[in-house]
């Protein structure tokens, strides 16, 4: 196979896709280049497995520490699980592309995406979007795209495509963007309560960025594409179809009428397990053709009932506007909320909202605690985490026990950008924060129960945040006969696996912090973007009235049980004093007040305790310790050695200055020791500095001073 490279500037760098070297046995591979950052994605395609179902796409995505020039952490230096941010990207790219396979294609596809190379400026997640969509362009895949995928960002009012990581870190929005020749497909966004139609502007910006994108993988595929192959497709057949719709098509739209879920979901498996029971009997003959024949149809007779439902839910919100629950489409779920409701948490919140609720957490911690992020990237810390986790007992269900899946961490980092945008600056707020949302009921918009609780939580806990932030869910369902789409708020759980989005959005009263898009549709245009954000601020709206009814503002204090920050700079030539020789001086000072002490490299300290008097104490000696001498200050201090000549006094930790004899009192002293002993404490007063920072003290002086001050009042 020829070598065939094209390629095009985006954003004033030049994005190169090249395919024919590189994984010839993958069924496509395209080695996507952008800047310095190289992405490989290889699509792999293999036969269905008999019985399947579902469409078994899988979309890997891996950072090879070699392409930044490093090793991988830990005690084997092997690339191991995946991490966080490579989860995070793995859903990035599945998302948009999962609905733009055919219905009923059940052979397995595999994505890989590895990052070859990284020059730690081009982020490589929307590259290795937008290589996984080329790669299953030029594929034989049924691949109804392509997709390219973009990072927009805000500088000085200015919106820049691609920004770099540095370009990031001024800037107030961070959006993802993903989208055909269509429309747009995924959104997410990080903002600091950026305005509704800023950031539709920033949304228009990126998409004429997309299409550029799109020619150039189009001219790839007009060189390099394959003839698409759609297989054989897992279909209902006509007749199972309509016997399903005629014996249970009455029942069926009664039960998705019945408001509570678990009495809603009974009813349907009573009325399925009747049809199975009456039609679907075991076979008469014993032999394999027919236990394969009975198979067949049992499975095809319970897919066409999971599609009767989905087809009647969506018919009674399209044509009659019936939700199943029984609420208006605009109208929010009945709320439930309270906060401090564990004695011992720094912050809690309860949230409910319907038959969704969560318990929310707040920790307050030190720089200590802060997460180390260690990725290809230069390693940096985060000082605000929140973890989101979804029991099976939320459901009613009992499953295996693991640890957080990609879901869960995809809902947390939701979650987290949505709230990061009104935390305090660290330099007022010095903490490290660690909110837990943990769902113990759930039937839809679980993440956005945890931005409000978290929210709520958040404020228990003091954390003085800009504003509260509300997060909502529109969903939206299509007229199959006139194409008329119905635009609902607050979906259920239902309603987003029976609807064609889920599109959840977090901000505060002043704007924007957060939002995903989960489409199973082709995609959206810019006009029902803006109905869908102007249903969304109005129930955002909403929700932050109801919350503030409950919190108005963050609490004045912390919790008494949360660690006291004080925060002090001090010269950084003095951090050496400070730490002493191998950290000698910073511990006997923590272990004497019983508080933690960091020190930062430009000099900051902070000293942490949820005792005041130890943090009082501890930074009395921090700023003894680091203080500079001066001549004429009169300090408290210890008689550290005496001598014939005089004795040495420890005028602050680490720090001695001497006494000669003639400084000791007035007159003339024949003995140091008749005067001082080893061990005392006595006031002094610096006289001198000499060019070697030998400090000279008198006793005396602070003598004389005294009895002037003495000599008014007597008289």
């Amino acid at each position: 196979m020829a070598l065939i490279r094209v390629e095009r500037e985006i954003g004033g760098r030049t994005l190169t896709l090249e395919t024919g070297r590189i994984a010839r046995q993958a069924n496509a591979a395209v080695l996507a280049t952008y800047g310095g950052t190289t992405v490989l994605a290889t699509v792999v395609r293999a036969p269905a497995r008999p019985g399947l179902d579902f469409f078994p796409l899988s979309v890997d995505y891996r950072e090879k520490t070699p392409a930044a020039g490093k090793f991988p952490g830990g005690f084997r230096k092997r690339e191991g699980a995946p991490n966080e941010k490579e989860i995070l990207t793995m859903r990035m790219i599945d998302r948009p592309i999962r609905p733009l396979f055919p219905d009923g294609f059940v052979e397995e596809v595999q994505i890989q995406c590895w990052v070859m190379s990284h020059d730690t400026l081009n982020d490589s997640d929307v590259l290795a979007g937008t290589a996984a969509s080329a790669a299953l362009a030029i594929s034989n895949c049924p691949f109804e795209g392509p997709i390219a995928t973009v990072r927009v960002g805000r500088i000085d009012d200015q919106f820049v495509i691609n920004p770099t990581s540095a370009q990031l870190e001024y800037s107030d929005i961070d959006l993802v963007l993903s989208g055909h020749k269509d429309g747009m497909n995924m959104i997410e966004v990080g903002a600091a309560e950026v305005p509704d139609a800023d950031v539709i502007a920033a949304m228009r910006f990126g998409y004429e960025h997309i299409k550029d994108i799109l020619g150039l993988i189009g001219e790839l595929a007009e060189k390099a594409g394959q003839p698409k192959v759609l297989g054989d497709l897992v279909v209902v057949p006509d007749e199972i179809m309509e016997l399903v719709k005629r014996e249970l098509g009455n029942q069926m739209s009664e039960a998705r009428q019945i408001p509570c879920k678990q009495e809603r979901a009974d009813r349907v498996a009573a009325i399925a397990e009747e049809f199975m029971a009456a039609h679907c009997a075991a076979p008469a003959g014993s032999s394999y053709s027919d236990y394969v024949a009975h198979a067949l149809k049992v499975s095809q007779c319970k897919e066409a009932i999971r599609q009767l439902e989905k087809k009647t839910a969506r018919r009674l919100l399209a044509k009659k506007g019936i939700r199943a629950d029984g609420r208006d489409l605009r109208q929010i779920r009945t709320l439930e909320m309270e906060v401090g409701i564990f004695q011992r948490t720094h912050g809690s919140a309860f949230f409910q909202r319907g038959e969704t609720q969560s318990l929310v957490s707040c920790t307050l911690g030190t720089t200590r605690d802060e997460q180390i992020i260690d990725g290809l990237l230069p390693e940096y810390s985060k000082k605000f985490v929140l973890h989101y986790n979804f029991p099976p007992f939320c459901t009613g269900e009992a499953k295996r026990i693991m640890g957080p899946g990609r879901r869960e961490i995809g809902h947390g980092a939701l979650a987290e950008r949505s709230l990061v945008g009104v935390l305090p600056d660290p330099e007022d707020f010095p903490y490290t924060i660690r909110v837990v949302s943990d769902i113990t009921e759930s039937n839809g918009s679980s993440s956005m129960a945890s931005v409000c609780g978290g929210t709520l939580a958040l404020m228990d806990a003091g954390v003085p945040i800009k504003n509260p932030v509300a997060g909502i869910s529109i969903g939206r369902v299509t007229d199959e006969d006139t194409g008329e789409e119905t635009y609902i708020t607050d979906i259920i759980g239902e309603e987003d696996f029976f609807g064609d989005m889920d599109f959840k959005i977090c901000g505060t009263h002043e704007g924007i912090t957060g939002i995903q898009l989960d489409l199973k549709a082709r995609g959206l245009n810019f006009e029902q973007i803006t109905q869908i954000f102007a249903q969304a601020h109005e129930g955002r709206m909403f929700l932050l009235d109801e919350m503030r009814k409950v919190i108005a503002e963050p609490r004045a204090d912390i919790s008494a049980f949360a660690p006291r920050i004080i925060t002090l700079r001090i010269s950084p030539d003095n951090i050496g004093k400070l730490i002493g020789p191998g950290g000698k001086t910073i511990r006997a000072i923590q272990e004497r007040t019983g508080a933690t002490i960091d020190v930062e490299d430009d000099g900051t300290v902070m000293i942490a305790t949820a005792n005041g008097e130890a943090a009082a104490q501890a930074k009395a000696e921090v700023e003894a310790l680091t203080a500079e001498v001066k001549v004429g200050t009169v300090y408290t201090g210890k008689v550290v050695a005496v001598k014939d000549f005089g004795c040495f006094v420890e005028i602050a930790p680490g720090t001695d200055g001497m006494c000669h004899v003639s400084e000791l009192a007035e007159g003339f002293v024949k003995n140091v020791g008749d005067v001082v002993k080893l061990g005392d404490t006595i006031k002094v007063k610096v006289i001198s500095i000499d060019d070697q920072g030998r400090i000279k003290l008198s006793r005396k002086a602070v003598l004389k001073d005294e009895a002037k001050q003495e000599q008014p009042a007597a008289s």
